[in-house]
């Protein structure tokens, strides 16, 4: 899909706090304050699961700035009022 075919927006956010999982072989989530977002919903979490450009697996600090990317097929989207 090329860059003609979606509409994206991103996000800067930080690493609030890092979650460890109750269950053995489960990842811990990391909790992502997106800035901009409204005051009750601006929280994700996701597994704090990455991988290094190099391949190598890695994890989010707390504090961490990061970028949210949100991107949708043109289709899905419809012109602004």
């Amino acid at each position: 899909m090329s860059k003609s075919e979606t509409a994206i927006v991103t996000l800067p956010g930080t690493v609030e706090r890092v979650i460890k999982s109750p269950y053995d072989g489960e990842p811990d989530k990391a909790q992502i304050a997106v800035d901009g977002g409204e005051e009750l919903y601006r929280e994700i979490r996701i597994e704090n699961k990455l991988q290094s450009d190099k391949g190598e697996d890695v994890a989010l600090k707390v504090g961490a700035v990061v970028e949210v990317k949100v991107e949708a097929p043109i289709e899905a989207t419809h012109p602004k009022d």
